[in-house]
């Protein structure tokens, strides 16, 4: 079973930008597993990207400078999650090809004309790993390319794993923070501030995360 974000995880995209997973979904016609995630800046645009590709690791070829693994990485608590799950997957497919291997006669026991393969056969291997080859290294979209990377305070705000950390480095944020700053710190929160001005959002954000550090206090009593 290959890795299955969940709803509501964050992950950063290997250009920097942070997105949100807001659930899987089943393309009607094909049977495809599709994520259905939304950008945690700009406009906060949601996109449908095919599980496989989502969760695809980055192309060396493409990205050499880029120490990121996967196209999207999971960020939080559970982070490791991904790579295990991954692991275990690859892992699992490698014993399955080795088993059959071990399985396949070997091929110096075959008469010599079955060990010959036909010249179309060859033409045909080596157009399919051209087209293959072709689509490995295809370039991603330019809205990908173009992406601006997010402010490093507002990627650990998003990364902190309590209520408390976020109030502080919120605070941290206070003398410079935008409305899009503050949009994106309350999607990943699941709360929901008015518009206005940037002071008087920010004051509601902070006002809801003391409440629910509170809560998180409480329940850890």
């Amino acid at each position: 079973m290959t890795f299955i974000p969940k709803p509501h995880e964050i992950y950063k995209h290997f250009k920097g930008n942070l997105y949100q997973v807001v659930t899987i979904a089943e393309h009607s016609e094909t049977g495809e597993q599709l994520v259905i995630y939304q950008a945690l800046y700009g406009d906060f645009k949601t996109y449908a990207r095919p599980l496989a590709m989502f969760t695809g690791e980055v192309d060396r070829q493409r990205y050499p400078e880029v120490t990121q693994r996967f196209r999207f990485e999971l960020q939080g608590a559970e982070a490791d999650r991904q790579a295990h799950e991954a692991d275990a997957v690859s892992g699992t497919q490698t014993a399955a090809v080795q088993t059959k291997t071990a399985k396949m006669p070997s091929t110096a026991s075959q008469p010599a004309a079955a060990q010959e393969t036909p010249i179309v056969a060859q033409n045909i291997a080596a157009q399919a790993t051209a087209t293959a080859t072709q689509t490995i290294i295809a370039p991603v979209s330019p809205a990908e390319d173009e992406e601006p990377a997010l402010d490093p305070l507002v990627l650990e705000f998003l990364d902190a794993d309590s209520y408390e950390e976020k109030l502080n480095i919120l605070a941290g944020l206070h003398h410079r923070i935008t409305n899009e700053m503050i949009t994106t710190m309350a999607i990943s929160c699941d709360i929901e501030v008015n518009d206005g001005e940037p002071e008087e959002r920010y004051e509601e954000l902070k006002n809801c995360l003391l409440t629910m550090e509170k809560f998180e206090c409480n329940r850890l009593r």
